[in-house]
């Protein structure tokens, strides 16, 4: 982004009309600062609990999908800093469901962030999907938030064959759905918070490397549907009891 002389910051062009997938988010980078990184964790937390509308996902796929005990196990794939397993046990309390939330990502770096706050009902596990899977673990829902667009077709595949094992009853998956005014808009509201992260970086790289929809429609397997939310979302859904 450049500033003209006395006037706003100014947008660079670029191009949106495919994915970019020759993009490296920063904080995938092994010899990151890991200071940067922490704080990057840190930060995402915030954006994250503001554009990422987990709240209504959260009431309208995963709360359907929970057992009618309202006792349940729900694993957050690739958890990160762990802010969306700890948001889900929170909405399970304050909505009178009693459930065990287990974040699990492999990369060691997530896991000593999000252990930073574990609260009552959350495990954090530096597994990934297959190691869980070969371990015989089970959960009612598998989510996931901005994983999808990090990942090859190959390791896509696969992602998503493991979460279909992992959960009984659904899979949800959400990420970013690319378009000029989610790449506008997070630009110029990521330079309030990215100060001495990888935010706003890392946060327009996703964009550019994530779905439309009519994308993560022909990416997915069958089985699966592909679902718009708002706002710029969009969700991978898999409920076990229609695929068979």
């Amino acid at each position: 982004m450049s500033r003209p002389a006395g006037g706003a910051p100014r947008l660079q062009a670029v191009d949106l009309t495919t994915r970019a997938l020759d993009l490296r988010e920063l904080m995938d980078e092994p010899d990151c600062d890991p200071r940067a990184l922490a704080r990057t964790f840190r930060r995402f937390a915030l954006v994250n609990a503001l554009v990422s509308g987990w709240r209504a996902a959260w009431r309208t796929h995963v709360v359907p999908a929970l057992p009618a005990s309202g006792r349940g196990r729900v694993l957050d794939l690739g958890c990160g800093g762990g802010d969306l397993a700890r948001a889900l046990v929170r909405w399970a309390a304050s909505d009178g469901f009693d459930v065990e939330v287990v974040g699990a990502d492999p990369d060691a770096r997530a896991i000593e962030a999000a252990e930073r706050s574990t609260p009552r009902g959350v495990t954090f596990r530096q597994q990934s999907s297959g190691e869980l899977l070969a371990g015989g673990e089970r959960f009612d829902v598998v989510v996931s938030n901005h994983v999808l667009h990090h990942l090859g077709d190959d390791e896509r595949h696969g992602f998503l064959a493991d979460s279909e094992a992992l959960a009984t009853s659904r899979s949800l998956h959400s990420d970013i759905r690319r378009s000029p005014e989610a790449y506008r808009a997070y630009a110029l509201a990521s330079t309030f918070v990215a100060a001495g992260t990888f935010v706003r970086v890392d946060g327009l790289r996703s964009i550019r490397r994530s779905f439309t929809l009519p994308e993560l429609r022909d990416a997915l397997p069958s089985g699966w549907r592909a679902e718009q939310a708002a706002p710029h979302r969009v969700l991978a859904i898999r409920d076990a009891d229609l695929a068979a």
